[in-house]
């Protein structure tokens, strides 16, 4: 009986999760709860039936489902560039999120939560963000530019006057900014990421082999031979997908100079941004990035070579980190963590 007692007092057993840290992106939603870290990694994917429209699956289970569900059952992505493209269903697959993150906790109250949003979102996707977030069981929701976070979730000094630039490259935009005494002092986002890419690498199978692929396929040949710039390490991969004439199944052989050509165009467009962020940035913080250099963050920056390209169009030191991915809910949980230090760089 007393050992019984004690496991029902175990420490952390009556804990209310009262703080948590999300970042909603595009590709994947990270969810931070205070005291124990990153809990959840899920992609921002939900399949519903449309005949009842009803929810099947949401997170890894659903993106299995991508391109393959039967015509009566639909696999989406309720967000689209950094913010969100349909509300009900971001709700229903946030309230999963969070209910996840709090069902082991005995007593429930209704958490506070840090969300990670683009730099150049508008007041209307704001409200969209603030309104999911609150109907999915959150108290407070304060809101923190992407870049921020992720540069606070590098260890960047953001509240000193010297100037810290941030690449933050998602699954639906790139986030280029300058930041400085807790503000970002100039700001580049262009709505161009990861999705970018693997639309790319479809339209150049369908148009040079006439192999139809889908999403999932792009995204995998993205990462295994993708590259933004010749590290001189040239990599091949076979392809499987539907002829478009004949209309039955083949295999290609694809190399990665090939899918390094089709990428050019939108990796060219985050070229031409941070050279834009550059443009006008201040000179004084100018002179502070010579010194420190750029850093990469999200999902993006881990293409091959795309930190060489940079290197050689900027020539500036270009530094990488080591979980790129998670550097805003890594950042915005150390907001959570001192909130009076960081309460400048929230909005509520």
């Amino acid at each position: 009986m007393i050992k019984e007692i004690k496991e029902w007092f175990e420490p952390g057993r009556f804990i209310p999760v009262n703080d948590i840290a999300i970042d909603l992106g595009t590709a994947n939603t990270l969810v931070y709860v205070k005291g124990e870290g990153v809990v959840l990694n899920e992609p921002s994917v939900v399949a519903m039936d449309k005949s009842s429209d009803t929810v099947l699956a949401i997170g890894l289970e659903a993106k299995r489902m991508l391109g393959r569900t039967p015509g009566e059952i639909e696999a989406v992505r309720p967000l689209k560039d950094g913010v969100i493209a349909d509300v009900d269903v971001t709700e229903l697959m946030l309230r999963h999120f969070l209910k996840q993150v709090t069902a082991k906790r005995v007593f429930r109250i209704k958490p506070r939560v840090v969300v990670g949003v683009p730099s150049g979102i508008t007041e209307l996707e704001r409200r969209a963000v603030r309104s999911s977030t609150i109907s999915a069981g959150a108290k407070d929701v304060y809101m923190v530019a992407e870049p921020m976070a992720a540069a606070i979730g590098v260890g960047l000094p953001v509240e000193t006057p010297s100037g810290n630039m941030v690449i933050d490259i998602g699954g639906g935009t790139t986030e280029i900014a300058v930041i400085a005494l807790s503000g970002i002092v100039s700001n580049t986002s262009i709505r161009v990421g990861g999705d970018e890419f693997d639309a790319n690498i479809v339209t150049f199978l369908r148009q040079n082999y006439n192999l139809l692929i889908g999403e999932p396929t792009a995204e995998a040949i993205k990462i295994q031979i993708g590259s933004a710039f010749d590290v001189g390490e040239e990599r091949g991969m076979d392809v499987k997908g539907r002829d478009l004439v004949s209309g039955i199944p083949k295999t290609v052989h694809v190399k990665s100079n090939e899918i390094r050509e089709c990428l050019q165009e939108p990796i060219q467009q985050v070229v031409g941004a941070v050279r834009r962020a550059l443009e006008i940035t201040p000179p004084e913080l100018s002179s502070d990035i010579v010194d420190r250099g750029i850093v990469m963050t999200g999902g993006g920056s881990l293409i091959r070579g795309l930190d060489r390209l940079l290197r050689h169009e900027t020539s500036l030191p270009i530094h990488i980190d080591e979980e790129p991915l998670r550097c805003v809910v890594r950042g915005a949980g150390k907001i959570l963590d001192n909130m009076e230090k960081y309460r400048t760089v929230l909005t509520d």
